[in-house]
């Protein structure tokens, strides 16, 4: 029998019931939230510990033995930042805190140079009774930082004060750090992930960097650090993607990487997929890497999911679809080039080489109207634009009917024709830009730096490098040395509220002065 049914049958005042009545309902709701939101724990807490099994199982069990050299290096700093990553998302999800396996330290070499940082208590009065504190003691503990080609030690030194009427203990809070009682200070932290993500540097070769600085950094610690940054790092990842979706016009553009397949011994294909704000779109610059382990085009669907927009890219089939019912396809007029430049630097044709002509004087205009605002760069556009567009159609049209069908010209002023509507969508615009090469920019780095890095380790390591590279491109696009800014995030970072979060954003004046 339902208790308001018989509170119902009494006499009580009907006013009265009814709110009793909303009490209960909002109370039942509250409680059905919250076991909805222990149950999504629960299975988080499940799956990442079934996959902090499988990491261990692969990294300590016989699917690693096939790799040799510099592969099983880069398999086994891979697994043990993947590791350190699930330990730390696990540590966020467990509703207490669980305890830690540590190794064995080993003690900062005494010949590094220290530098004191002295933490006292507020008052020197005792916060229970008010008598004056008597130092009895002191708590030290010490981080390793980094200046480029330069370690030295930050010594933290918490002098301890008694208080003898109430025998209270005093001493000034440790500052909260990215890695809870770890030895890295954020100097050396930012160094590691930009050597690893900017200079492209596998973490053996910068355990022999900081070894010839007789300062041996086990890869072993290097990966846990690394992991435990990616995670940190995450959040501020994925604001940097949802600001991304709120901007009007972007670019995007895929690129093959490989990943490492430890059962075979082998590696298999993979994908960056990189989106970049529109280069005339106000508001600072972003870039988003999305790393996906195909270059199926459902990844970029699920990536502009809901976005409605102007989407500049090539002319790839997976972006095909988005068009059907969401963004608006733009062409790039670079692709359209590079074809007719490789058919004029293979045969020297004359075709080629007048579509080459009409092309540039497109690009002269577009640098004429650098420097104006979208409703200036409009209006040169219609002036003068709109009028070579129509002449380079009429051209194309025109030389089309007067090649072999089939030839390497035709097929690039095939290309062109093909592309054509959307090809010219810019030039009704002032805000629309006229080529892909800024997200190609943005892409070159890293696929330079695959000649050092090889391939990724697992998809969990791709995503994690997808985040990390997309907050330093970001910061490289907005004028800021990627280095110091996150050095200045992993400081400010653990005691951010998320309200604020945008504050440590890759952005212009991000960086205290």
């Amino acid at each position: 029998m339902n208790p308001l049914d018989d509170l119902a049958r009494t006499d009580i005042d009907p006013a009265l019931l009814a709110q009793v009545r909303a009490l209960v309902e909002r109370q039942q709701a509250d409680l059905a939230r919250r076991d909805a939101l222990l149950a999504e724990k629960e299975f988080k807490i499940t799956a990442l510990t079934h996959e902090l099994a499988y990491y261990r199982r692969i990294r300590f069990g016989k699917a690693s033995e096939a790799l040799v050299g510099e592969q099983r290096l880069l398999f086994e700093e891979t697994v043990d930042m993947d590791l350190a990553a699930i330990e730390e998302e696990l540590d966020t999800q467990a509703p207490l805190k669980r305890q830690r396996r540590r190794a064995g330290r080993q003690p900062l070499q005494p010949e590094l140079p220290r530098i004191e940082h002295r933490h006292e208590p507020a008052s020197c009065q005792c916060g229970q009774c008010g008598a004056d504190l008597v130092k009895i003691g002191e708590d030290i503990s010490e981080q390793l930082d980094v200046e480029p080609a330069r370690f030295f030690v930050h010594r933290h030194i918490r002098p301890q004060y008694a208080c003898r009427p109430c025998e209270t203990v005093t001493a000034a809070s440790i500052p909260a750090a990215i890695i809870d009682g770890g030895m890295a200070a954020v100097g050396l932290l930012a160094w590691i992930a930009a050597c690893k993500y900017l200079d492209h540097l596998p973490l053996y070769r910068i355990e022999q960097i900081a070894a010839r600085q007789g300062v041996p950094l086990a890869r072993s610690t290097l990966a846990e650090w690394i992991g435990r940054i990616g995670v940190a790092l995450q959040p501020l990842a994925d604001r940097l993607a949802e600001l991304l979706r709120q901007q009007a016009c972007l670019h995007a553009d895929e690129t093959p990487v490989r990943q490492l397949d430890p059962g075979s011994g082998k590696t298999k294909h993979a994908y960056l997929w990189a989106y970049r704000s529109g280069v005339h779109d106000d508001g600072p610059p972003i870039v988003v890497f999305d790393y996906q382990t195909s270059r199926a085009g459902a990844h970029a669907r699920a990536f502009l999911h809901g976005w409605r927009g102007h989407l500049m890219v090539d002319d790839y089939v997976g972006y095909k679809s988005l068009f059907t019912d969401g963004p608006t396809e733009l062409a790039c007029l670079a692709h359209i080039r590079r074809k007719f430049f490789d058919v004029h630097a293979a045969s020297g044709s004359p075709a080629a080489e007048e579509a080459l002509r009409r092309i540039a004087a497109l690009y002269v205009i577009e640098q004429q109207g650098a420097g104006l605002d979208p409703p200036q760069r409009l209006a040169l556009r219609q002036r003068l634009s709109v009028p070579a567009l129509g002449e380079l159609h009429a051209w194309l049209l025109a030389t089309q009917r007067t090649i072999a069908t089939g030839s390497s010209t035709a097929k690039a002023i095939d290309h062109a024709l093909k592309r054509w509507p959307a090809l010219i969508r810019y030039a009704d615009s002032g805000s629309l830009p006229i080529d892909n090469n800024p997200v190609e920019n943005a892409i070159r780095p890293i696929a330079i730096g695959k000649k050092n890095w090889l391939f990724t380790g697992s998809e969990r390591a791709g995503r994690r490098a997808a985040a990390i590279q997309s907050l330093f491109a970001t910061a490289k696009l907005n004028g800021l040395d990627p280095l110091r800014w996150l050095s200045s995030v992993l400081e400010r970072l653990p005691t951010c509220p998320n309200s604020q979060l945008d504050t440590l954003l890759p952005f212009p004046n991000s960086i205290p002065r």
